[in-house]
């Protein structure tokens, strides 16, 4: 068992250190002095490559961003979730005063309306100008910092799609409020929630309470998700919580499992093509940037083509895995199949042929088609 935790940890250590972190001290004007951050680069990362990446904010950097990245860049490396650019604000002397509402209206006040500022007027448009980011911002905050996120909220057109609030120290009608706001959404966003039986005891139960208000929303733009960890007090649930909110705002993202294969893939009622093409036109109306088709995607959809014998599905998998692998098998392959399921195994032959000489991909290799063209000639 030891050997399995120094093994999941040495590889965990490995991917993030592969990762790019960069360190940069920012001069505000808007807090009158340089605040330092934490930049987490995707693997790779090239500024002269057009790919565009989700922007994370991390409010109380000096300890939430490596748990965060720890997280992204494990989730990523599996395609759970798109790589991201990750920012973290380190904010150890200065916390309480970032986090500064005015005892009346409850609002970012003096040092805490500055901060405010200089994060959407600021930090986001510095990151933005410097590296290739998309249009979906996520914000993670802990205690004090996950009850400032919510202000970003009531702007009047919120900068932020998705919110992971950890044991939120509400200020004053925080949930009255949050229950008004996420009401009237008119944009998707995604909001997580999250405390522990052994959180700090006042927390814990404002936190139930704004639960038992925002749970009962019917707004469809509103994605919602709670957790209530059993054995974790109001640090260990941040370990917690950050892989299920993650998990739960790039559901849509995820790779085809075998519930969306049986219960949508398999249903579609105009194919399971065009449910492929439904999927990731989904993800770029939802993130606001494109995911390139996987090949586990396609080996989903090759399935149910066959399952339902529907092969023109087969066929306009073979033209988008063309287009988007040009030099892989892929293509080549499914347009084998396509044809060896017609009955026209001479065409077959040709394709699963001129596939070998192409680059294998990660599931399909030469000795596969060597495979497919003896079992034809055969």
């Amino acid at each position: 068992m030891k050997k399995l935790i120094y093994s999941f940890a040495f590889f965990f250590f490995f991917q993030i250190t592969n990762a790019q972190v960069n360190y940069e001290s920012f001069n505000s004007s808007k807090l009158g002095e340089k605040r330092d951050l934490k930049i987490l680069l995707p693997r790779g990362y090239n500024q002269d490559d057009k790919t565009e990446y989700p922007l994370v904010i991390v409010l109380d950097g000096d300890y939430l961003f490596e748990p965060i990245i720890g997280n992204i860049d494990y989730q990523s490396y599996w395609d759970d979730m798109p790589e991201c650019i990750v920012v973290g604000v380190k904010q150890a002397d200065t916390r309480d005063l970032d986090f500064l509402y005015n005892d009346e209206t409850n609002f970012p006040a003096h040092e805490g309306a500055s901060f405010f500022e200089f994060i959407g007027m600021e930090l986001i448009p510095h990151i933005e100008d410097s590296y290739n980011v998309a249009n979906f911002r996520m914000v993670v905050g802990h205690d004090l910092s996950a009850n400032f996120l919510n202000y970003f909220l009531f702007k009047e057109f919120p900068i932020f799609k998705a919110y992971i609030s950890l044991s939120p120290d509400f200020a004053p009608e925080m949930e009255t409020r949050l229950l008004e706001k996420l009401s009237v959404l008119q944009e998707d966003t995604f909001y997580y929630l999250a405390t522990a039986d052994d959180d700090v005891s006042a927390l814990q139960k404002k936190i139930v309470a704004a639960n038992e208000l925002i749970k009962d929303i019917e707004n469809p733009k509103l994605h919602y998700r709670f957790d209530n960890f059993q054995d974790a007090n109001h640090y260990s649930l941040v370990g917690l919580g950050i892989p299920k909110a993650i998990n739960e705002i790039f559901t849509l993202y995820k790779p085809i499992n075998k519930l969306e294969y049986k219960e949508k893939l398999l249903t579609y009622e105009e194919g399971p093509f065009n449910y492929l093409v439904k999927k990731y036109d989904d993800i770029k109306l939802f993130y606001g940037f494109e995911k390139k088709p996987i090949e586990n995607d396609f080996r989903a959809v090759a399935a149910a083509a066959k399952k339902l014998e529907n092969m023109e599905a087969l066929e306009s998998l073979s033209k988008m895995a063309r287009k988007e692998y040009p030099d892989s098998m892929i293509s080549a392959y499914y347009m084998g199949m396509y044809f060896e399921e017609k009955g026209n195994i001479k065409r077959a032959l040709q394709y699963y042929q001129s596939g070998i000489l192409l680059n294998p991909s990660e599931f399909i290799d030469k000795d596969m088609l060597l495979e497919k063209t003896y079992e034809l000639k055969e």
